[in-house]
């Protein structure tokens, strides 16, 4: 016997803008994840017990369009501290210092399961996305930051602290950097020479103007190597060759069987035709290049992988 179909509240929470989507669950994977409700309203970023209201207002509305109330799942940005459970990092100023999960737990008297922002988009990627059917995947974010989530069986591994997929921040290494005459740069976790950095949006702009270019946005980049310009090919050529040997970084320690590319510079086709060569140049012989992999689902990605989320976690 087929048991009955459930809903689950996706929630995409940004530094101007919260994202509810309802789903409607059947018994397969992530694929029978069904949208029913959207709605969309401005971050409260400053008072947390606005925030909160906020978030009691959302989600009400959203059980009254599904009739029945739905387990919620939250993709935020930021980290949570293991030891305390408290908001680090975060993009929403009200939430940093908070108890979040249990503040919400509490307000809207059901199980709530938070990730941040890329590990929910690994999740929906692995489910019905990209990456679907596969044993192992990495979802690998390349947007104002880099991060990502590592998907097994289609279910996503955190880690004892949660931060299993934070590959921004491991450091690029010394001999890369005076192999291309990069500076080493400070990184707002606290450490120097975290691939973010280098590897992100902000990253390539920036070594754009390092090689004597304008202040350029990535597209405007390419568009630019497209037309012969020198320094944005050898903007393109260091900022391929870094993302090459992180992403190969990444192969030698998790394997993946694919790599789902997300964020901004998921929209860049070069990555998808130069990408596989230049991992291919960190690993050693015998090693096989995973699939690069652009996104199913892009932006909705979000608050579908939050959904995805809270259906993962059981309930308690």
């Amino acid at each position: 016997m087929t048991n009955p179909e459930r809903g689950y509240h996706g929630i995409d929470i940004g530094g101007t803008k919260i994202e509810l989507v309802a789903f409607v669950a059947g018994n397969g994977d992530g694929a029978s994840l069904h949208e029913a409700h959207r709605e969309r309203i401005a971050t409260p970023g400053t008072d947390f017990a606005e925030f909160v209201g906020a978030m009691q207002g959302l989600v009400a509305r959203a059980d009254a369009a599904l009739g029945l109330r739905a387990p919620v799942g939250i993709g935020l940005p930021g980290v949570v501290d293991n030891a305390t459970g408290r908001q680090l990092s975060s993009n929403v100023p009200a939430l940093n210092g908070r108890l979040v999960a249990e503040s919400l737990r509490q307000a809207l008297g059901r199980p709530v399961a938070i990730g941040n922002d890329c590990q929910c988009f690994a999740l929906s990627e692995a489910q019905g996305g990209a990456a679907d059917g596969l044993p192992t995947m990495f979802g690998a974010i390349l947007g104002t930051g880099a991060g990502g989530g590592y998907c097994v069986g289609g279910r996503l591994l955190r880690g004892a602290n949660g931060v299993a997929g934070e590959w921004g921040h491991w450091t690029l290494p010394a001999a890369q950097l005076e192999q291309y005459g990069l500076p080493l740069l400070d990184c707002p976790c606290g450490r120097r020479g975290c691939l973010e950095r280098y590897v992100s949006g902000p990253g390539l702009s920036r070594m754009h103007r390092h090689f004597g270019g304008g202040d350029e946005m990535p597209l405007t980049i390419v568009a630019r190597a497209q037309g012969g310009s020198e320094i944005a090919l050898r903007t393109l050529d260091v900022h391929t060759d870094l993302l090459g040997h992180a992403l190969a970084s990444l192969v030698l320690s998790l394997d993946p069987h694919a790599i789902v590319l997300g964020g901004g510079l998921s929209q860049l086709a070069h990555l998808y035709q130069r990408l596989p060569a230049a991992i291919g140049r960190h690993l050693f012989h015998g090693v096989c290049t995973p699939a690069v992999l652009p996104p199913a689902f892009g932006d909705a990605g979000g608050a579908r992988g939050a959904a995805l989320l809270a259906r993962q976690q059981p309930d308690k």
